[in-house]
């Protein structure tokens, strides 16, 4: 079984039992990567229609579900980015072999938020972009941090955007997410879909994952919706 299926899959197990699941549902801030309040970006660009934006911050069941509550987010799918269309399934990926990164497609409407106030949430709430090939209990460089960016006004924000909180020291530790224009995106097999909204009890998402959608609620309550945008329905596949 590959290392990222023990700190994850094993984790959500039965044997772990009702007990353990009942603890971490009661307290997950316990065990939650602490968020870190920051400035937005000091640089922006004029944005219309519906946008992509593609982010990876360690396991993606957690990514999709913060985005999943933030308002003008039209939808947010799991999925792989980095590596080929052949090597673009779970078991493959999860050998962190395949040059493929756990990632998030975005689509969003610039209209009702910016692609600045997306990277703020991702690198507050979402992820620890201090952590190199890893994140909370997974690591491998299929959990790394990394912005594939689908324009060349993206990256030059995001590219601004880690300068200024480098600059600002607003980490104990430089950023190492890493920034490159996408060349595909595989959306992940169907059962990672909307994994934490359809599985906020299992102790691996209410022990690492429920606190970040706490913690979009208390940062960004402007930004926050209660009801989450799911893929739902929607056939999925690579």
């Amino acid at each position: 079984m590959p290392k990222s299926s023990l700190s994850r899959l094993s984790l959500c197990a039965a044997a772990i039992g009702a007990l353990a699941v009942t603890a971490f549902a009661v307290a997950p801030s316990l065990a939650a990567e602490d968020a870190v309040i920051i400035p937005p970006p000091a640089a922006s660009a004029p944005e219309s229609g519906i946008k992509t934006a593609v982010l990876a911050g360690g396991c993606f069941w957690g990514v999709q579900g913060v985005f999943q509550h933030t308002a003008g987010i039209v939808s947010a799918v799991s999925g792989y980015s980095g590596g080929s269309k052949a090597n673009a399934d779970y078991e493959k990926v999860s050998t962190g072999n395949t040059g493929h990164a756990e990632s998030v497609e975005i689509k969003y409407d610039p209209q009702k938020i910016s692609y600045g106030k997306i990277l703020q949430i991702f690198f507050s709430v979402v992820h620890d972009p201090t952590q190199l090939n890893r994140q909370g209990p997974d690591s491998g460089t299929q959990y790394r941090s990394a912005i594939f960016t689908t324009s060349d006004e993206q990256t030059k924000v995001a590219d601004a955007y880690i300068a200024q909180l480098n600059a600002a020291k607003v980490y104990k530790k430089p950023i190492v997410t890493k920034v490159g224009a996408l060349e595909a995106f595989y959306p992940a097999e169907g059962y990672h879909q909307d994994y934490l909204t359809l599985h906020p009890n299992q102790p691996y998402i209410a022990y690492n994952d429920i606190p970040k959608v706490e913690n979009l609620k208390k940062i960004f309550a402007e930004n926050y919706i209660e009801k989450p945008t799911l893929v739902g329905s929607t056939k999925v596949t690579n």
